[in-house]
């Protein structure tokens, strides 16, 4: 008896010590946690759901319209839905050459890809040509919703600075040209430090003009690339829901801080009424 007993007894003993022991490991997972969640907020000290102060805007096709140059490529090609042919790969060279430590301006890459495209499709891209679409890049629209929405983000105290991949260039400018630069404290350039975005540097060098870190800058983009670049830079991100262009999802890819189908719809998530 005494032997069943002690084994029952054994029993319940590990049974308790299995427990306790689940217990300690639960409690440990949660202290765990709770300790890595506070660290990141003492690295990052905006709540997730807060803006940073300054908001930094691609300017081509999240700001201005893009689709205002398909006659052009209805002409050249015989069919405007090149120009979503030509964009990208404008955007995946620009990458390309950062990637191999090379810089040529982005006006002569877009030439370069515009006559790249017309020897894959068999057409004779002129110099004309060019100097056509050159004309036409500096003379495209902002979106409907960017004016009235710069303005409230504006009034709500942001600060407003612009990052592009193209490069400086005389008066007037295409955000002067489309009623719109006057709306930013700030334009910069990646000319800056020659590289395209998504680099790191590009971000790092608002920053560093601006005199403030990088976790106080959200960059505002239609492009997914540009919010992942962004964000492995300290940045936050915002995404705006231009046409052709959507979130990926993928394992290990951020998610934009926020997402927004226009500025106003930004806008209006930031707080302003």
């Amino acid at each position: 008896m005494r032997g069943k007993w002690a084994w029952t007894g054994s029993r319940w003993l590990k049974c308790c010590g299995f427990y306790f022991l689940k217990l300690a490991v639960q409690s440990f997972v949660i202290l765990a946690t709770d300790f890595m969640q506070s660290s990141r907020n003492r690295n990052n000290p905006m709540p997730d759901n807060k803006p940073a102060s300054i908001l930094v805007f691609d300017v081509n096709e999240t700001l201005i319209d893009i689709s205002t140059l398909e006659p052009f490529f209805q002409r050249l090609f015989g069919d405007a839905a090149v120009l979503r042919e030509w964009f990208p790969e404008l955007i995946l060279y620009s990458q390309s050459i950062t990637l191999s430590g090379i810089y040529t301006p982005f006006g002569a890459l877009a030439a370069g890809v515009l006559r790249m495209v017309g020897e894959n499709r068999s057409v004779t891209v002129t110099d004309d040509d060019v100097a056509e679409l050159k004309s036409l890049f500096g003379q495209m629209p902002a979106y409907k919703d960017v004016a009235p929405g710069l303005a409230r983000l504006k009034e709500a105290g942001f600060t407003l600075v612009t990052l592009t991949n193209s490069a400086p260039g005389p008066s007037p400018t295409p955000l002067e040209q489309a009623g719109i630069s006057d709306c930013f404290d700030h334009h910069f350039s990646v000319e800056g430090v020659g590289k395209f975005k998504p680099h790191p540097a590009t971000y790092e060098m608002v920053a560093a003009k601006l005199d403030c870190s990088t976790l106080e800058l959200c960059m505002v983009a239609c492009h997914l690339w540009d919010t992942i670049g962004a964000q492995a830079a300290g940045c936050q991100g915002a995404f705006i829901q231009r046409p052709h262009n959507n979130i990926l999802h993928a394992a290990e890819v951020p998610r934009p801080d926020f997402v927004a189908s226009d500025l106003t719809d930004l806008a209006r998530q930031f707080g302003v009424a």
